[in-house]
């Protein structure tokens, strides 16, 4: 049996590559208007996140994704991106406590 391919993306915010399913997706369209993407099929430019919320704060004090999407983000847009990673992060460990 073939071991299926698991497809990889670089975290725009550490430059490191990992799995797609572990990171966020987030899109620039062509109104310029920044949004995440959880179904990761909105079209325009996307960028890749992980689900890290130190790392994510990290990005809201130094304005990474404002110059990744050459575009300033608001400080609302921001804090909507950690509510979500923190969810997504802690509904990961619960979901792996449960396994165990």
């Amino acid at each position: 049996m073939k071991k299926r391919k698991i497809p990889m993306r670089k975290d725009v915010l550490s430059q490191e590559m990992f799995p797609k399913r572990q990171l966020i997706r987030i899109v620039r369209d062509q109104q310029h208007q920044v949004t995440l993407d959880p179904t990761g099929k909105k079209s325009g430019r996307g960028a890749y996140v992980r689900i890290d919320v130190a790392a994510v704060k990290e990005a809201y004090q130094q304005r990474t994704l404002d110059q990744v999407f050459e575009i300033p983000l608001s400080d609302q847009f921001y804090e909507e991106l950690i509510a979500y990673v923190d969810h997504l992060q802690a509904r990961q460990e619960l979901i792996k406590n449960e396994k165990l």
